[in-house]
């Protein structure tokens, strides 16, 4: 896939830019999972799910400078828990409810791997920096 900028080769800080911007979705959806992790609904349908991002490879032909695209955040992971519990005022018929199938530690994991991804991006960038400042201070 071709660069998106336009005309101008994608760069190192472009390329760190699409890694952060991905690592915040990729937080973003592990978080909002936590949040949904103790709901229940009256049916399996309306039972919320899991979601995670798809990213894929972007490969910019002019600078050779491989980058990160978001694809799409999609329900996956396991289905709705059914717990039987008819004194709740969600239960259907069969006294039962559905809960969500988020398992809280797989979330918590993402979002601490997604956070070290998203420093260890950062830290490039920081070191990029202080290479192109020692680069201009060289003397002829």
């Amino acid at each position: 896939m071709a660069a998106t900028q336009g005309t101008r080769p994608m760069t190192l800080f472009d390329a760190a830019a699409r890694a952060m911007s991905a690592q915040m979705v990729r937080m973003n959806a592990a978080a909002s999972n936590l949040a949904n992790a103790g709901t229940v609904a009256s049916s399996a349908a309306g039972a919320y799910r899991p979601v995670r991002p798809v990213f894929a490879a972007v490969l910019d032909q002019t600078s050779g400078i491989a980058s990160v695209a978001v694809r799409g955040v999609y329900q996956t992971g396991p289905g709705p828990v059914r717990t039987h519990d008819p004194n709740h005022p969600l239960a259907d018929a069969n006294g039962d409810v559905w809960g969500s199938g988020v398992d809280e530690n797989t979330e918590m994991i993402e979002i601490t791997d997604s956070a070290r991804a998203y420093q260890n991006v950062v830290e490039a960038l920081q070191t990029a920096k202080q290479l192109t400042l020692d680069t201009m201070r060289m003397k002829p």
